[in-house]
């Protein structure tokens, strides 16, 4: 494999992991609510979730997608839904300082791996890889390389979100950002079904 092509895989894996989305603004929240170890769970679950989804791609799911086109609108809806729901759980969560609360914002495993095989965008970049790199070899070492890439870029997010826990000091500030947060994410799914339906 050349280094071109091993620098196209990477910079592919890098901007899809890094750059701002429903994923990292989830992490983001829950780093800066419950500290980044409690959010690594959800760090895991999203990085396994796209991972797996990339791997069953890969070995014949992209068929049955050409055969039957209607399962991408399904997995829309219910993406969609799903980020929703996350923003009106972070929307309406209760902050604590404390984060032994059971009530504030506090992401799982289930819900990271959940949120990539109902999002759209990871679809459609699970398909783009797919027919970028048709052979097996190539195909294998970029599974690697997405894998590495996407853990360290979400838990980026989270680390930042551990290291600015002191500018929301009081549970107010918490409050507060929980609600833009919450707002942003259902905002971002809204505008996403209204780009879908005109476009």
């Amino acid at each position: 494999m050349s280094f071109a092509i091993f620098l196209t895989m990477f910079s592919f894996s890098l901007v899809m992991s890094i750059s701002p989305g429903p994923v990292n603004m989830m992490i983001i929240t829950s780093s800066i609510n419950n500290g980044f170890a409690r959010t690594f769970s959800f760090i895991s679950g999203a990085t396994i979730g796209f991972i797996l989804l990339l791997l069953a791609i890969g070995f014949g799911l992209s068929k049955i997608i050409n055969l039957y086109p209607d399962i991408l609108l399904y997995v829309e809806v219910f993406g969609f839904t799903f980020i929703m729901y996350m923003g009106y759980k972070i929307l309406t969560s209760k902050p604590s300082l404390s984060i032994n609360k059971s009530d504030n914002v506090n992401l799982k495993f289930y819900e990271g791996f959940l949120l990539q095989w109902l999002n759209p965008k990871a679809w459609i970049a699970c398909i783009s890889v797919v027919s970028m790199y048709s052979s097996q070899e190539l195909f294998a070492i970029f599974v690697i390389i997405y894998f590495v890439v996407c853990y360290l870029s979400l838990s980026f997010w989270g680390l930042i979100g551990s290291k600015v826990t002191k500018i929301f000091d009081t549970d107010f500030k918490l409050r507060m950002f929980n609600i833009i947060m919450g707002a942003i994410l259902i905002l971002c799914a809204l505008s996403m079904i209204f780009v879908n339906l005109f476009s």
